[in-house]
């Protein structure tokens, strides 16, 4: 555990979260303290995510006060090596419900990620001309279902609702995507394991919960996001990937999307054949007036997390892959052109 420990605080520290950095270092050295206690035998991704998650949670909840003074979700001022002595009780004291909250992957719902995706999906309609039936695997609340309803900004430009709450700020390099394309979704559909409601409150704090403390932009866009996703509507179901997308046809008269965004490391490789074999399948059916497209935002590495992400694109007819762009987990800024 110590590795797994070490690896995310690096990436903590590169994507600007050196409290969370400190607190992951404290914990890899900790050796037989209650962080190492709590991960000991548990399987799945990403553990060290889950912990702070969790955690973060806790104080989210009011039930941790001693680290509140050092969490800017709930008016804190970030030190990891001040908060590390009350994280430290507050993993011991809370153990067991720690560890159960780490039973489940992260949801973290990235608005981030937005700038990447609904920058692909402009490239899609650019290409067909036609409106979007967008469908989501690993969806978590579905506030990316609604990404063509955020604001984004980007040198000499805007694309999106003037009066959107989320508003993105230079989200994009080397050029914007074909904003002029005439984006239009007429259905949005995704699906999770672990479905979550932007519009309930204990929802809306675990999704907050999976955000860094001390990124106040991420916090800000989310819970701008909620505001969204109260106005524009959205289903996601509770099912699987290869489930959610059984029996996937096109529709004729639009283009289907299925798009994912840092996910593809929670699918066990079954069930990700299952997938390329409901994506193939739709593909080989689709026409010039009802295209298939498969948008991801991942890992170039799809094993690793922590590689840098790329968006790819196929599009049948055809099926060929095309790199549009790269971009940090987080999602900003994405740099479009093909990737070095």
């Amino acid at each position: 555990m110590t590795e797994n420990l070490l690896v995310q605080a690096d990436g903590c520290r590169r994507l600007g979260a050196p409290m969370y950095a400190e607190l992951l270092r404290r914990a890899a050295d900790d050796t037989g303290g209650p962080a190492a206690a709590i991960m000991e035998g548990l399987g799945g991704s990403a553990l060290s995510l889950r912990l702070l998650g969790t955690v973060h949670r806790l104080v989210l909840e009011g039930r941790a006060p001693e680290l509140a003074p050092y969490y800017p979700t709930v008016g804190g001022v970030p030190d990891g090596a001040a908060a590390w002595p009350a994280f430290r009780r507050v993993v011991a004291e809370h153990a067991a419900e720690i560890r159960a909250g780490m039973a489940t992957p992260p949801q973290t719902n990235e608005v981030g990620r937005s700038a990447a995706l609904v920058g692909g999906l402009l490239t899609v309609v650019a290409a067909t001309g036609l409106p979007v039936r967008l469908l989501e695997i690993g969806a978590s609340a579905g506030l990316n279902l609604r990404a063509d309803r955020f604001r984004y900004l980007f040198e000499g430009g805007a694309y999106g609702p003037e009066d959107s709450p989320v508003v993105l700020p230079d989200c994009w390099e080397g050029g914007p995507p074909p904003v002029d394309a005439p984006l239009e979704v007429v259905e949005r559909r995704g699906c999770d394991l672990a479905p979550l409601d932007p519009a309930d409150p204990a929802d809306q704090v675990r999704l907050l919960s999976y955000v860094w403390p001390e990124q106040a932009e991420r916090v800000a866009r989310l819970r701008a996001a909620f505001a969204v996703a109260a106005e524009v509507p959205a289903t996601v179901v509770r099912d699987g990937a290869a489930g959610f997308l059984d029996g996937l046809a096109p529709r004729p008269g639009t283009v289907t999307v299925v798009w994912h965004s840092i996910m593809r490391h929670y699918v066990p490789a079954d069930e990700w054949a299952r997938v390329e074999a409901s994506l193939a399948a739709a593909g080989a059916a689709a026409t010039p007036r009802s295209p298939v497209a498969h948008l991801a935002l991942e890992p170039r590495d799809e094993e690793r997390i922590e590689s840098r992400p790329l968006l790819k694109l196929r599009l049948w007819p055809g099926g060929g892959t095309a790199v549009l762009a790269k971009a940090p987990p987080h999602g900003l800024p994405t740099v479009w052109g093909p990737a070095r």
